[in-house]
């Protein structure tokens, strides 16, 4: 497939967004509960909110330019019932404004319990609406993934990781960015954070990689024989059938050569991975906030390399076609 960089912004950013929120939640709840030192920076988890609406917005505004008719895109969400993009539209939109109100409701500093668990712990506006945001993040995670994991015919895409891989790969960059946004505004959650992106990568690497050998085991179903229903052992393509090129051509194959694939594959797995691992196994050692930053932008790269890959690496069974040019 062609990669289209308006969906790979879109996806990437919102995904980091997604991550950067439950990271946030999850540093209130270990806090909430006692099992961290107590938040003495208020306003981190509403500059957290801010950026996590502000990326989403962004990524939204970038997927627009994916539209042949921007000013037809609120039709998309018509067909809710059976289309997962259009799934989509309504869960981004649903995410973006809970997690709104989950900043504004720090912001305004509704932490008075509403009731009270059993153990003593009280529960407050901002940790309901944190449970609501929740769910509305996770239905974006897989509305997204599934949008892709849902083509049968495109086998690369067609698989449970698609969508494990979506949901791993954002919460990680999500905690790298509360990583860096806590070292900035020396919070006492830093090392916490840090820890969880160093596990959430690895386990995003992990299963990012297990997608690489199950897409490289892949037989394809279709080939010229099936494709023009004759069964002869000796089938060769010698024309296109056009001189030039066409829409199939351009939204159906990447045109890179096979070693610009692979060589982003390595980059990909260089820029995503290895390196932010490195970068936060050594912020661990420090307190300086340049190192997760830094760590926020390489890992940025990577994601967009490994988006990228995710697009070309879809083989369209057109391309048995329209891919042979004369």
């Amino acid at each position: 497939m062609h990669p289209a960089f308006s969906v790979i912004f879109l996806t990437t950013l919102i995904g980091a967004a997604q991550g950067l929120f439950l990271a946030l939640f999850t540093g209130q709840i270990f806090t909430q509960f006692k099992l961290m030192p107590e938040q003495q920076h208020p306003d981190f988890y509403v500059i957290g909110s801010i950026i996590a609406v502000g990326l989403m917005a962004i990524g939204l505004f970038a997927s627009f330019f994916h539209l042949g008719h921007p000013e037809r895109a609120w039709r998309s969400a018509a067909k809710w019932k059976t289309s997962w993009l259009s799934r989509e539209v309504i869960a981004l939109p649903a995410a973006m404004g809970a997690v709104f109100l989950y900043g504004a409701a720090h912001y305004f500093g509704l932490t008075t319990p509403l009731f009270t668990m059993p153990g003593g712990t009280g529960i407050d506006a901002t940790l309901l609406l944190g449970l609501a945001a929740t769910v509305t993040v996770y239905a974006l995670f897989i509305c997204t993934g599934m949008i892709y994991g849902c083509i049968k015919f495109l086998q690369e895409w067609h698989s449970p990781l698609t969508v494990v891989n979506f949901t791993l790969m954002g919460t990680a960059s999500g905690f790298v960015v509360a990583t860096a946004l806590s070292a900035y505004m020396q919070t006492e959650l830093t090392q916490f954070y840090a820890a969880w992106a160093i596990f959430f990568t690895v386990v995003a690497l992990v299963f990012r990689i297990l997608s690489l050998v199950r897409n490289s085991k892949i037989k394809p179903k279709s080939d010229l024989r099936s494709a023009i229903g004759v069964n002869h052992p000796n089938i060769k393509q010698i024309a296109q059938g056009s001189m030039g090129g066409s829409f199939n051509t351009r939204e159906y194959f990447h045109g890179k050569k096979a070693s610009f694939v692979r060589n982003m594959k390595y980059i990909f797995l260089a820029l995503a991975f290895i390196a932010p691992l490195v970068l936060l196994a050594l912020s661990l050692g420090t307190s300086s906030w340049v190192i997760p930053v830094v760590a926020v932008g390489v890992q940025y790269l990577g994601l967009i390399a490994e988006r990228w890959y995710f697009f070309a690496d879809a083989n369209h069974p057109q391309n048995l076609y329209y891919q042979q040019i004369s």
